[in-house]
């Protein structure tokens, strides 16, 4: 066996139907005297009631949530914590939630307790994002890690298809981007390779019955692989460009990884062919690439760019940013390639591994 190094982040987790009624015990747990909820707007009833569980302890709550974290939303929630004297805040919510939350503890001591209702997965990362002058800046600090995260399959069942479909790409995005992550070790990739089988086997059920908690339970522990694997592998030129989607054309980010994921499994098959076919052997195909394009038809998730509204104008200047600083991939990236990358996924083009 090839030597590794394994480093486990530190954190708690909690999981199963009705875990959201251990909140005031975990954030005892932490010692947190003052808790502010961050949640998106749709979500503000249930926040209401999170903080009649909570008593005294609760601060508020604050819902002007903007997809890609703006530096100005963050600048606003983060004077909101301090004014309440916040030593805890409570997400709830997808990825655009916890970011929030990250962006709070980046500056300050404050700890996260994590409640996912889509399959973000970045709750389970150290991994923040941050837009600014149309630009989404990432990067890596342990202060952002939650300190607990509670997944309660019940909370997922009012996510549309449309987000569930998309959402469950992004986290089968982030187990193959941890098989070939240049810190990719036999740990991570027990988990990934199991997160892809689990939101594989549980997405399409929770499409079609939206209220089917088994199915909603399987995606939820895949994409809890799926983000604890990421942590602590690394990300290559997949989530690149979909940070550059997002964060520079305001494109949703579920939907922009379940468009170009198939695409760039095709780009790094040969570079990165055991791990590639993990991918396939988790899918129950023997083409990963297309066998991934046909799954996220199947369960309603876009398969285009040009459906999501994308620019073909634009897809120069996407193709420049998505490599104009560094990057690690399995297969050294450059201009011609990825902007061919992006033009089949504009086009909607089913991709196969020669």
């Amino acid at each position: 066996m090839r030597s590794f190094t394994y480093n486990a982040l530190p954190g708690r987790i909690v999981f199963g139907a009705a875990a959201l009624s251990k909140l005031p015990e975990e954030v005892d747990r932490l010692g947190a005297k003052r808790v502010l909820i961050v949640v998106d707007g749709s979500k503000k009833a249930l926040a209401e009631e999170i903080g009649q569980q909570l008593g005294d302890r609760f601060a508020g709550i604050f819902s002007h949530l903007t997809a890609h974290v703006p530096l100005e939303t963050a600048q606003s929630v983060r004077q909101m914590a301090r004014e309440a004297g916040a030593t805890c805040v409570v997400t709830v919510g997808g990825g655009s939630t916890t970011g929030l939350g990250k962006a709070i503890a980046l500056e300050s001591d404050i700890a996260i307790v994590s409640i996912p209702t889509t399959y973000a997965g970045s709750e389970m990362t150290p991994v923040y994002g941050l837009t600014s002058g149309g630009q989404k800046r990432v990067g890596r600090d342990v202060r952002v890690l939650p300190k607990v995260v509670i997944y309660d399959p019940t909370l997922t069942t009012s996510l549309p298809a449309s987000v569930t479909g998309p959402s469950g790409m992004n986290a089968i995005a982030h187990c193959v981007e941890a098989l070939y992550s240049k810190d990719a070790n036999p740990i991570t990739s027990l988990m990934a390779e199991e997160g892809i089988r689990a939101l594989v086997q549980g997405l399409p059920k929770a499409v079609r019955d939206p209220e089917d908690l088994e199915g909603r339970a399987q995606a939820l522990y895949g994409a809890y692989l799926a983000g604890a694997a990421l942590a602590v592998t690394g990300m290559a030129i997949h989530h690149r460009i979909c940070h550059v989607l997002g964060g520079t054309y305001g494109l949703p980010h579920g939907d922009a990884n379940a468009v170009i994921l198939p695409h760039a499994v095709k780009f790094n098959a040969q570079a990165a062919a055991e791990a590639i076919a993990r991918v396939a052997r988790a899918v129950g195909v023997n083409d990963a690439a297309a066998g991934l394009f046909d799954f996220a038809a199947a369960i309603g998730a876009p398969t285009s760019l040009a459906g999501l509204g994308m620019q073909q104008s634009d897809l120069d200047e996407a193709a420049k940013l998505s490599i104009e600083s560094p990057l690690w991939n399995p297969r050294p990236v450059d201009f011609d390639a990825v902007r061919a990358l992006l033009e089949d996924a504009y086009h909607g083009r089913r991709p196969t591994i020669a």
